[in-house]
């Protein structure tokens, strides 16, 4: 899959570009669902390698919440919605609609929230990404991991019919206006080697 580093600068600004149209529709329900307003953005894109995301995503002693969803259709392959606990926690409260610093651990109902506010983060952006690349995706119900950022990882790509040694990582901040700071969260998108060639034809690259 090396072929996929020959992304191009404008290649990767179209996908950081759909990658925020993802964002503001999936602000736009996340806002709608807890009767707040949230603003999203994407303030980096880049490729990488499983063994480089780890560091990005939180320090190895801290667990995060993932929710991961297989994908279908034209591509498949799996995304998956990285949360740090602080960015999870609230994430949790926003949906529940309790005020903040009242979720401090992954309770079942704090997991239910979260694995709905990752259904609706993860499905904005690959429909963003399907009307981008012209293909037909469809997400799989989404199922929630909590655990240390390399074993979620280990986790999504544990029986792919390859190892896919590149992914897209796409990292967001969550601003709840007028209120707290902005949190960090990240989309990962992990197709399949047979997707990769698809994929790089949507983009011109093939």
């Amino acid at each position: 899959m090396s072929v996929i580093r020959s992304l191009e600068v404008s290649q990767l600004d179209a996908l950081r570009e759909t990658a925020n149209i993802g964002a503001g529709h999936a602000a736009t329900a996340l806002s709608h669902v807890t009767d707040s307003t949230i603003m999203i953005k994407v303030s980096n894109i880049t490729l990488a390698s499983q063994n480089e995301l780890p560091t990005q995503l939180t320090p190895d002693e801290e667990p995060v919440a993932a929710v991961l969803m297989h994908i279908l259709g034209d591509l498949s392959g799996r995304t998956m919605l990285v949360c740090p606990k602080p960015t999870a926690m609230r994430l949790a409260e926003l949906m529940l609609r309790r005020p903040v610093g009242s979720s401090t651990a992954f309770t079942e109902l704090e997991a239910s929230a979260i694995k709905e506010a990752g259904n609706i983060l993860s499905g904005a952006y690959m429909n963003a990404l399907s009307q981008f690349l012209a293909v037909l995706l469809l997400p799989s119900p989404p199922t929630l991991l909590i655990d240390m950022s390399k074993a979620v990882l280990a986790r999504a790509i544990c029986d792919f019919s390859a190892d896919p040694n590149m992914m897209l990582c796409v990292e967001s901040e969550f601003q709840l206006v007028h209120t707290e700071p902005g949190l960090r969260g990240f989309f990962l998108l992990f197709p399949e080697p047979a997707s990769v060639h698809l994929m790089l034809r949507a983009l011109r690259l093939a």
